[in-house]
């Protein structure tokens, strides 16, 4: 019996929502008086398995293999069974990133097993975890309990705070993946990155996004939208119905059909506060709103609202907040 977690790799470094994720699984192997496991998988893992084995793991399991070089589905799943196999898991946890929810999800099938995605919280109750999730917008928390003896969940990111590192203590343990390229059914022929150096949204502590607000000149707003974000070092975000005017990229969109993200601050500039938004930002810690229509529904769940043509106002924050940055 013990309590596993994947840790994700993405160009060959852990994914930070991942060891949030190792940090909450510390207390609940505590709680159930089981070991923590931790599984790294890829084509070179040392670096990954030497953190976690400063993040609280007391066994680290490594599968390294050529295959495992690019994420497929087929394959991490082949290994993330292998390593649920080895360690009786009875609790098994992933970060809530596209990979992570896929892989859980596609495992938990297989195995018939409970699953709670994008969980927020968990807890032990009578030797079982119980996930807690937001519905509804986030207006409402709901727990899911487990009937299965194996129970899955993925952790939406930024629900946990980073664990602090520690004495490496833990046992590697490597494992053979047992699976070779011809049995992979997925064929990557080629990789392309659309990384920008930009700040990822998943893992942003500040979050700047504009709206269907821009529509006067979508170039000069989303300017300053992006000014406004690289002067607090954050990350730019946008509503759908920004996206679908073609005024930015998919990959900024913010809601119920983009990322979900809980910065500690959510600054909403031009955006109306549709329900689809809502879902996809309402947990963060702080919410600042710029509209110049005061009927606007997101002013109802914005801890700060802005009155105000967002050209006046952005610049007006930007500057200012250079002065006390500075």
């Amino acid at each position: 019996m013990s309590v596993l977690v994947w840790i994700e790799q993405m160009n060959g470094q852990a994914v930070a929502s991942s060891w949030e994720v190792l940090g909450k699984a510390r207390q609940v192997a505590d709680d159930l008086g089981a070991p923590l496991v931790a599984v790294a998988m890829g084509a070179d893992i040392n670096a990954t398995a030497e953190l976690a084995r400063q993040y609280g793991a007391d066994l680290v399991l490594t599968i390294t293999s050529p295959v495992l070089e690019n994420y497929r589905l087929s394959a991490y799943a082949a290994g993330l069974r292998r390593a649920i196999e080895e360690v009786e898991a009875v609790v098994v946890l992933t970060s809530a990133t596209t990979r992570g929810r896929e892989l859980s999800a596609a495992v938990a099938c297989e195995l018939e097993a409970g699953l709670a995605p994008d969980a927020v919280d968990l807890r032990v109750e009578a030797d079982k975890v119980v996930a807690v999730r937001a519905i509804y917008s986030g207006n409402i928390l709901t727990d899911v309990t487990f009937d299965s003896p194996v129970q899955f969940a993925s952790i939406r990111p930024r629900s946990f705070p980073m664990p602090e590192a520690g004495e490496a203590v833990a046992e590697l343990q490597p494992l053979d993946l047992g699976v070779n390229e011809d049995q992979v059914a997925e064929k990557v022929l080629e990789v392309k990155s659309t990384d920008t150096g930009e700040i990822g949204l998943t893992d942003a502590k500040i979050i700047v996004s504009g709206g269907r607000g821009v529509a006067a000149d979508p170039v000069k707003g989303f300017a300053m939208v992006t000014e406004l974000a690289q002067t607090l070092g954050a990350a730019v975000g946008a509503s759908r119905a920004a996206v679908d005017a073609g005024y930015i990229p998919y990959r900024y969109q913010v809601g119920q059909t983009g990322r979900t993200v809980k910065p500690d601050l959510y600054i909403a500039s031009g955006i109306s506060g549709a329900i689809q938004h809502l879902a996809g930002m309402g947990s963060s810690k702080v919410i600042v709103a710029i509209n110049k229509d005061r009927e606007a529904p997101i002013f109802e769940r914005a801890n700060y609202g802005i009155v105000g043509d967002l050209y006046e106002v952005l610049p007006a924050l930007t500057a200012e907040f250079k002065k006390r940055l500075k």
